[in-house]
């Protein structure tokens, strides 16, 4: 008999459990904001390709948007080798850290942080 050999894709996950939440944690709340941000009138989008997608088949699409950033996010760090897969992590908490502090103020206060910052 012969033995059975499968091949398939071996995806490794960053060794940081805690970056991994944090960029689920970080993501959802940005996700969140964003579909918000779709609902009130004093604030855009900047992104072309979720509001393409908001254009295309409304609020469903920008959670679709959303959804594939972060599969993107996690496939490259699934393909990188240690320590990059867990510096890119680190990264993308850091981006979307960013992009979901950004788009909650602007919700709660009508004013972007980064807006606030370049004009200081």
């Amino acid at each position: 008999m012969e033995p059975t050999v499968t091949r398939g894709i071996a995806l490794n996950r960053p060794a940081n459990p805690p970056i991994r939440l944090s960029f689920g944690l970080f993501w959802l709340v940005d996700l969140v904001a964003t579909v918000f941000l779709f609902l009130v009138p004093y604030a855009t989008e900047l992104n072309p390709i979720t509001t393409h997608f908001y254009e295309l088949i409304g609020l469903p699409g920008v959670v679709l948007a959303g959804s594939i950033y972060a599969a993107t996010v996690v496939m490259i760090g699934h393909y990188l080798s240690k320590p990059y897969d867990a510096l890119f992590a680190v990264g993308t908490v850091l981006v979307y850290a960013f992009c979901a502090t950004n788009n909650v103020i602007l919700l709660m206060s009508g004013e972007a942080v980064f807006e606030t910052l370049a004009i200081a």
